[in-house]
């Protein structure tokens, strides 16, 4: 399933031992107001508050989009036998895959500064419908493998587990246990951006190498795809008969408490987990993140069961039919409406540890972080056009660079900063050097 990626933000102090003389009293002090990367406390409240965005309001809309969409199919077999279902939807994830890089270059095209709303609107409600009609494609693709599976294997014990612990292997060997991830470890927004892009197995670009590209595709979701649905519905079934097998309201219970444990304690282990992986290189560093990707896909799994079956039983159960639609329409217009609705995607492939470091192991749930850095952008983006456009009218300060790259700022003929101005002054010289020698990089910190 979907990753995003997101760096760590750094600053970089003005040289103190260079003196720096400074006059000026701005027209507005708004334009001094530099908005500072947030706080140690800032980012600890903003992870928080994302995890358990991620926890109780993403992962319950996203199990219950798929529920009902699941549902629907099984109860109508004639329309949709498990094979077919399982081919259509092969063939159209794969469709999908095929003309992902058309879609991203279209989407992405610039655009010259000028934003058309009905161009802005256009593309949002086509991002929704791709997303919506493939959603339908992983369903299809998923329910109908499953309901293969269990004609092939029976719903015995042995029949789940050996095909899961094989496909399992296979994973191993093709480092894609990170493959095994769904919500409430990743979240993916309806960023056009990011909409359209995502992985094949052996990144072939299709622009340079159409044939294998072709090929590329067809691998990622009929051999990786597949083996990540054997693995799910084995581990899946395993719990079913074993874990209160008599009684669906404790087996539901019971999914839902081990898997909201096992997570929350891979969200707490995640920066020492992080800190290893730092220190860590080769097979090791390999080993230990799919260790511990193995232990996240063991909450998620629970964690799908449990909302999945209490919806179950406690959600319209006389009503069956309403119930499967209200679950699978109304989860996805909030998502839609939450802008992530991406997250009930299955779809690329990803590779164990190939993040940098301990990158690797780190959960990208950003959502209200990534709201937060983005205004944070657009104001500093703000304070330096109201900056240049100053110093082009050589109306506020000059900048003077000296031979050892340090910045000077001359006196100006107007009053005088008081000292946290002068500070605030120095930060976003700073800023904006960094930014004209491109070395500044807006990221987030875990």
């Amino acid at each position: 399933m979907n990753y995003l990626q997101q760096s760590e933000e750094t600053t970089e102090p003005l040289n103190t031992a260079e003196k720096t003389e400074i006059s000026i009293t701005p027209e507005s002090p708004e334009v001094f107001r530099i908005i500072l990367p947030p706080g140690r406390c800032t980012k600890r409240l903003l992870n928080i508050s994302d995890v358990f965005l991620s926890l109780f309001v993403i992962t319950p809309l996203v199990v219950a989009h798929w529920k009902g969409t699941w549902a629907f199919i099984e109860r109508h077999p004639e329309q949709f036998p498990p094979w077919m279902s399982f081919l259509f939807g092969c063939t159209l994830h794969t469709s999908f895959v095929l003309i992902k890089e058309l879609l991203h270059m279209e989407f992405t095209a610039p655009n010259d500064g000028y934003k058309s709303v009905k161009k802005i609107i256009s593309q949002n409600i086509i991002v929704k419908i791709y997303t919506y009609l493939f959603s339908l494609g992983c369903n299809l693709n998923w329910q109908g493998g499953w309901a293969a599976l269990q004609v092939v294997f029976g719903t015995e014990l042995k029949g789940a587990v050996i095909p899961s612990a094989i496909c399992l292997v296979l994973l191993l060997a093709l480092k894609g246990i990170r493959n095994l991830a769904a919500p409430p470890v990743f979240v993916a927004l309806d960023n056009k951006d990011i909409a359209f892009s995502f992985p094949t197995r052996f990144r072939v670009q299709g622009s340079h190498e159409p044939g294998l590209y072709v090929l590329d595709c067809i691998f990622s979701v009929l051999v990786v795809g597949t083996l990540v649905v054997v693995a799910w519905r084995g581990s899946w079934v395993f719990l079913d008969l074993t874990l209160y097998p008599g009684n669906p309201t404790y087996s539901a219970w019971g999914s839902l408490v081990i898997g909201y444990g096992i997570v929350g304690l891979t969200f707490a282990l995640q920066p020492i987990m992080r800190w290893t992986c730092d220190r860590l290189t080769g097979l090791w560093r390999i080993a230990v993140a799919d260790i511990f990707l193995f232990l996240s896909f063991l909450g998620t799994i629970n964690v799908w069961r449990g909302v999945w079956q209490l919806l179950d039983i406690y959600f319209l159960p006389d009503n069956r039919l309403l119930s499967d639609w209200l679950t699978h329409g109304l989860s996805f217009v909030l998502l839609a409406l939450l802008n992530c609705s991406n997250s009930v995607l299955v779809r690329g492939v990803y590779i164990d540890a190939e993040e940098p470091a301990g990158q690797c192991v780190v959960f990208p749930i950003h959502y209200i972080r990534l709201f937060f850095q983005k205004e944070r952008t657009k104001k500093q983006r703000r304070l330096l056009d109201a900056l240049e456009r100053q110093d082009q009218n050589n109306t506020m300060f000059l900048l003077d660079k000296s031979q050892t790259n340090n910045i000077k700022i001359v006196k100006s003929n107007v009053g005088k900063l008081s000292d946290p101005e002068m500070k605030q002054l120095t930060n976003l010289t700073n800023l904006s050097e960094r930014t004209k020698n491109g070395t500044d990089q807006n990221v987030l910190k875990d």
